[in-house]
């Protein structure tokens, strides 16, 4: 019965989002200033009934500009204690390892690049550090299995950095 009603609640907040449901309650409020913002960020939400957050995108900017292209070599890790240093389930940056997530001694934490020869239009963040040894113009990419990050093995390529 619990889960109908948030069911109930969620098609509700949808469809008064998109002004199908005009929805007179105090109860559904939405930050309008985060969603029609000029600034608006990727990780900016919108709150519906101080307990729920829906997310916003940006509409203005649907593709990140290409600001340099460098040459690197790609590897993949996983989160196996010989892999890592400290706790293997956390990056260098803080945040828990995960999809999506590179490491790179060059940029800084949270820039984002695309690897287009590997993966297509697919972002990466960086949030991890490599050892030193390897240099500036390596990549590692997070993979979540040790034999994954094995087959992967080491590939020449070029990264694509976005601008922010």
């Amino acid at each position: 019965m619990t889960t109908n009603l948030k069911y109930i609640s969620i098609f509700l907040a949808i469809f008064s989002l998109l002004g199908v449901l005009k929805i007179g309650s105090p109860e559904v409020e939405i930050n309008s200033e985060a969603i029609f913002s000029q600034n608006l960020e990727f990780s900016q939400l919108a709150t519906i009934q101080d307990n729920s957050l829906l997310a916003v995108s940006n509409p203005s900017n649907p593709d990140p500009e290409v600001s340099q292209k460098i040459n690197v070599v790609v590897t993949a890790y996983s989160s196996s204690p010989w892999e890592t240093w400290g706790d293997p389930l956390i990056t260098a940056a803080g945040t828990g390892v995960r999809e999506g997530v590179i490491a790179n001694n060059l940029l800084p934490f949270g820039t984002k690049v695309r690897l287009p020869e590997i993966y297509g239009d697919k972002i990466f963040v960086v949030e991890d550090r490599m050892n030193s040894r390897v240099g500036y113009y390596h990549v590692d990419i997070w993979l979540p299995s040790y034999r994954d990050a094995l087959n992967f093995g080491s590939k020449r390529t070029y990264i694509e950095v976005l601008e922010n």
